[in-house]
């Protein structure tokens, strides 16, 4: 199996990225990943995954389920505990796409 810390070595550095703002179909704000300690990893994740597929589709979000490895299965039993991998798990249920944008520290 997997685990997070490995998958985290593969991911692009944030040196200079403040935030990573994700926006709704409408162009809403509909939650950011400060660059701060406790939400690194999901910052260098979500970047990963933004390079890798363009956006927060579903099928981006089913790849970040894997890399998330054992903190997926963590959130699956405590909603509301990680909710970054909660945001992938809604991408996937409600078959949307969540554009990125990135802010500069």
């Amino acid at each position: 199996m997997m685990q997070f810390k490995a998958n985290l070595d593969t991911f692009p550095a944030i040196d200079g990225i403040a935030r990573l703002e994700l926006l709704d179909s409408n162009g809403n704000m509909v939650g950011a990943i400060e660059n701060k300690p406790g939400s690194q990893g999901s910052l260098r994740l979500y970047l990963h995954l933004v390079q890798q597929f363009g956006s927060i589709t579903p099928e981006a979000a089913e790849k970040g389920c894997e890399l998330y490895a054992e903190h997926t299965e963590d959130a699956e039993q405590n909603p509301g505990k990680h909710p970054n991998i909660d945001r992938l798990f809604d991408v996937i249920d409600k078959q949307e796409t969540l554009t990125a944008r990135t802010i500069s520290s």
